[in-house]
This record gives structure tokens, sequence and C-alpha cells, in this order.
């Protein structure tokens, strides 16, 4: 199967953008965002919206959104960028992976933790009238940029707000993002988020 090339996707949109439209940029974490704030900033009034369930234990949740409370009030954009916070709501990750506890990780376990993510997104996105809506997770080499894509096209064209295709560590994203998180001291954490992936220390 031929894979899609998601940054030349993203590079048409940005060609062909009218204005300044506004973007709700679901983050994971503070050094994963980095690079895409700085990124998409040129281009997008962006909201970053944070919302990860997933994170396991509470007090790693409220550091790691510290930190991206922190980037963004010290981080210079082109355009503004807000924040959308959230609830902690550890149980809705739970019940959205309840039977896939014992998967690999990055498996299905995984695609269920991105579904519910990225629906929560789409939601926010059509309830705050934005013109788009995406995710910082594809700067990861270790996530699944096609799964990730595939899920929200479809949930974009489910709640009638256009998902934003991507591909971040493309362009050296990932290595910028690492620069980032030297230059403004964040922290970076060593599993992704849930009490799996920390059994797993990615």
């Amino acid at each position: 199967m031929n894979k899609s090339n998601y940054q030349i996707q993203l590079d048409r949109i940005i060609s062909e953008l009218d204005g300044i439209p506004s973007l709700l940029l679901h983050s994971c974490c503070a050094p994963c965002s980095s690079y895409c704030i700085e990124y998409l900033s040129q281009y997008f009034n962006i909201t970053v919206f944070y919302y990860n369930p997933n994170i396991y234990p509470e007090e790693e949740y409220q550091h790691r959104k510290a930190e991206q409370k922190r980037l963004i009030s010290e981080m210079k954009t082109k355009y503004p960028v807000k924040m959308l916070d959230c609830d902690f709501e550890s149980e809705a990750f739970y019940n959205a992976v309840n039977g896939l506890e014992s998967c690999r990780e990055g498996g299905e376990r995984c695609f269920a933790c991105y579904r519910l993510r990225l629906q929560k997104t789409a939601q926010a996105a059509k309830n705050g009238s934005f013109d788009f809506f995406t995710t910082t997770l594809t700067i990861s080499p270790l996530k699944n940029a096609q799964k990730i894509n595939g899920i929200g096209e479809e949930l974009g064209e489910k709640y009638g707000v256009p998902f934003l295709p991507s591909d971040f560590k493309k362009k050296n994203g990932y290595k910028r993002s690492i620069e980032l998180s030297r230059e403004f001291s964040l922290y970076r954490q060593n599993y992704c988020g849930c009490v799996f992936s920390q059994n797993t220390k990615e």
C-alpha cells in the first residue's frame, strides 16, 4: 500500500490559504508542540488544545500541562497562540482502551487513544467554529502518522471541520523539537504517557 505524503498535502493547503485561519491544535506535550507551534503559527491563529486523559499518574499530567502553558507564554510567534485547557478525564481513557490493555505499544490500544483525543479535538473545533484542527502526535518517530491522519480525516468529515494533514517529523521537525526543548529547558518525559507505556518506557 502506498503511503500518503502528508507534508506535501500540508504544504499545498498552506499555499492556498486565504487570510489567517483559526487552527485548534491538539498537543500531547510541550516538547512535541514546540516545532508544530513555531511552524504553524506563521500561517494560522493557533489555539492549543491540551486534552490528554491517557497520562499517568495525575501528577505527571499536571507537570506536562504546566510545561505546555509555560512554553506558550515564553515562545515568540508571528501570530498569538492561546491555550484551551481541559479536565483530566482519566476514566475516558480507560473506557476507550478497555480490553486492549495487553496490546503492544504502538498497536490497537494506541490507535484507540489517538481516536479518543482526536474526537474530543474535533468536537471542540466544531463547537468553537475553528477553520481547521490537527494534532502534534505525528511529530514522534514512534507514532503511526498514517493511522493518525486517517482517524483525523474521518473525524473531520463527521464533525464538519477540516483536519489539517501532517507528518511533523518531516523537514527535520523532530530534530527541531529537540533543539527547542533545550532552548526552553522543557521537561522531556521518557514514556508516552499512559501507565502501559510507562511500563515499557518508549
